[in-house]
């Protein structure tokens, strides 16, 4: 039975991810900002089988707090086997243009944040010398794109971040897992247009959830991502720069 701690549980891609741990049977412990829809999620997770669910709220941007809230959550699982960091939001990439504010809010819930409970877990989980530390950033990241490079260089530092993390974490058994999904039809993306490159979050979940037992360092999800951000990095700076992507 896997001990499963997700932060922002709340997302499409987390909630999907987390059914199919709890068809699994696994004590799951839920972090997020939104208590009533976390409550719903908890419910349907018990009903798929979970052996236990429990919640807590959880403030991204609140660095104070998450020390305490990963502790409280490492002390009612016993152990983290697995934790799963999905929390995010999707700016403006043009406001973000014309206020700094924006901008620096975006990089403290995308990439500050997410560095911040990165380094209490992995602090706890080399201690207890076991555990996997899964966590989705984006295929933005590889590349800075006019579109959204306010976004994407968020997700680009934590895609370094856990690179380092993971040669580190190495050593005391600790697997961490880079997730980088392309298109992803969720509440976060409804105002987009939809197109044959984008995929529900139930692909993206079964993907993360194969490679964690794979013991996989890196995905891009789908896989054909992959050779779609190897051409979009290697399209040399002065073609790049007529395009509009």
């Amino acid at each position: 039975m896997n001990r499963v701690l997700i932060i922002g549980a709340t997302s499409a891609i987390a909630e999907a991810t987390a059914r199919l741990w709890a068809t699994e049977g696994a004590q799951l412990y839920l972090l997020a900002r939104d208590q009533e829809r976390l409550a719903a999620i908890a419910d349907d997770l018990a009903v798929r089988g979970a052996t236990a669910v429990q919640t807590a709220p959880f403030d991204a941007t609140a660095f104070g707090t998450h020390e305490a809230a990963i502790a409280h959550a490492h002390a009612q699982l016993g152990a983290i086997d697995i934790v799963l960091v999905a929390h995010g939001t999707l700016g403006d990439q043009r406001a973000c243009e014309s206020s700094f504010e924006l901008a620096h809010r975006e990089l403290n819930n995308n990439a500050v944040s997410v560095i911040s409970v990165l380094t209490h877990l992995a602090n706890r989980l080399a201690a207890q010398k076991h555990g996997t530390i899964a966590v989705i950033s984006s295929v933005a990241g590889d590349r800075g794109r006019q579109s959204n490079y306010i976004y994407g260089a968020a997700k680009g530092a934590v895609s370094i971040f856990l690179q380092g993390l993971r040669q580190r974490l190495s050593k005391a058994n600790v697997h961490v897992l880079t997730i980088k999904p392309g298109f992803v039809d969720t509440p976060m993306t409804r105002h987009f247009k939809k197109g044959l490159l984008w995929v529900g979050p139930d692909v993206i979940a079964k993907h993360i959830h194969a490679s964690i037992i794979k013991g996989r360092s890196e995905i891009y999800a789908p896989p054909f991502w992959r050779l779609i951000m190897f051409i979009i990095t290697n399209i040399p700076t002065k073609i790049f720069n007529k395009l509009s992507l």
